[in-house]
């Protein structure tokens, strides 16, 4: 967040305008709607025991519940990345929109944009969540917004068909309720997960399905109920982590292990390392047994795997063996160069392969917005389209232009 005087800094009112300032400079808020939203609703309410520094910080989320291992299950999400989303929506007066996962200050917002003439709803299957919400909103101003407790998965059909359903929980797959919910010209913003991958995605309809080019890198708490993931996780050793959603993928925790012990493979692919949430969208739906390799700061540290780790990198994985993206400085390619680390027996085939697809990107999609996301509805076909991902309600198909 810019820096804030310090003589403001226990005033709410300050750090609310430098907030917007500051989310205007980062071209997170583009309108004026969704700027005075944020000028308008007191985020420190919904969060009434958090610092006000911590509140109001662009970047942050701020805990709501954890559950019995101490993990995060309800967040209020960072501002920036609500402002996104927001406008991505493109909210306007008079709209009813459906809020899936509460948390009360997204529906104060959304409020604010929809106007005295707008309904909004937000649903959650915590009750916890859902009384906390209804708290704040009322202490806020905001006794309008209705607060449902739930299944996000079935929406709330009781108040369909809405111009905006926006959901804020990570989301595997887009239920059929989402889309019959949603009006004939209605728009759906939705964190997708796939292959590991998140996106802020802002659908329309496309005939029975839906249709995207507005995707933006999001990180969301994971959806609960029957719209929960069931990812495979896999822990090779303290500090290192591997997890996929794709069942091809072989995952053999000791061998894995045992590679990573072996003499890593470097190569460079003399391509630019740019714009690394579209190369890895790329990445995750075309490289052959995908997954995300994790690591902790002290395995960084200490040399065994490379920092591209720490938040998740897209890995290919084979029975025995690893590949993932790494990079350098290099002047020659706008900074810094992509390049990929593989250990273990088939680290040359998997290099290979990930290398193709780093310089397949960089020749032909590396720009922003080049990808084309689609949801298709309904039973698997008997071939799966290329660049497709199999959910439980329909496809993901993404095509690169």
């Amino acid at each position: 967040m810019t820096a804030i005087d310090d003589s403001t800094v226990r005033d709410p009112d300050a750090l609310r305008a430098d907030m917007v300032r500051a989310l205007r400079d980062q071209d997170a808020v583009t309108s004026e709607s969704v700027a005075a939203a944020f000028a308008a609703v007191p985020r420190h309410q919904f969060a009434p025991d958090t610092p006000l520094e911590l509140a109001y910080d662009l970047h942050r989320t701020v805990p709501v519940k954890k559950d019995e291992h101490g993990l995060d299950i309800s967040v209020m999400s960072a501002a920036h990345l609500q402002a996104v989303m927001l406008e991505q929506a493109g909210i306007e007066p008079g709209m009813k929109v459906l809020e899936i996962g509460s948390g009360g200050y997204n529906a104060a917002l959304i409020q604010e944009l929809v106007g005295s003439d707008g309904a909004v709803t937000t649903v959650d299957i915590d009750r916890d969540i859902v009384d906390r919400a209804r708290l704040c909103l009322d202490d806020a101003g905001y006794g309008q917004v209705k607060t449902v407790l739930a299944d996000g998965e079935a929406g709330v059909p009781g108040g369909a068909p809405y111009d905006r359903i926006i959901v804020t929980a990570a989301a595997w797959d887009i239920p059929p309720s989402w889309i019959g919910e949603l009006a004939e010209k209605g728009r759906l913003v939705v964190p997708l997960t796939v292959r590991g991958t998140t996106r802020s995605i802002a659908f329309h309809r496309d005939g029975e399905g839906l249709v995207s080019h507005s995707y933006r890198l999001a990180r969301f708490v994971p959806m609960q109920g029957e719209g929960a993931a069931k990812e495979r996780k896999a822990l090779l050793r303290d500090g290192v982590a591997v997890q996929t959603d794709d069942e091809r993928v072989p995952l053999d925790s000791e061998a894995l292990n045992h590679a990573l012990d072996s003499p890593r493979l470097l190569r460079w692919s003399g391509t630019p390392y740019d714009l690394p949430d579209e190369l890895e969208l790329y990445l995750a739906l075309n490289l052959s047994s995908p997954a995300r390799l994790h690591a902790s700061q002290d395995v960084v540290d200490g040399g065994l795997v490379e920092a591209s780790a720490l938040l998740g990198v897209p890995a290919l994985i084979s029975e025995d063996s690893i590949a993932y993206r790494t990079r350098r400085e290099n002047e020659d390619t706008d900074g810094f160069e992509s390049g990929v680390v593989a250990h273990g027996p088939q680290s040359e085939a998997l290099a290979d392969e990930y290398l193709k697809l780093l310089r397949r990107w960089a020749e032909n999609h590396r720009r922003r917005g080049a990808a084309t996301i689609r949801f298709l509805p309904g039973p698997a076909p008997s071939t799966l389209p290329e660049n497709s991902v199999l959910k439980r309600h329909g496809i993901v198909a993404v095509s690169w232009h």
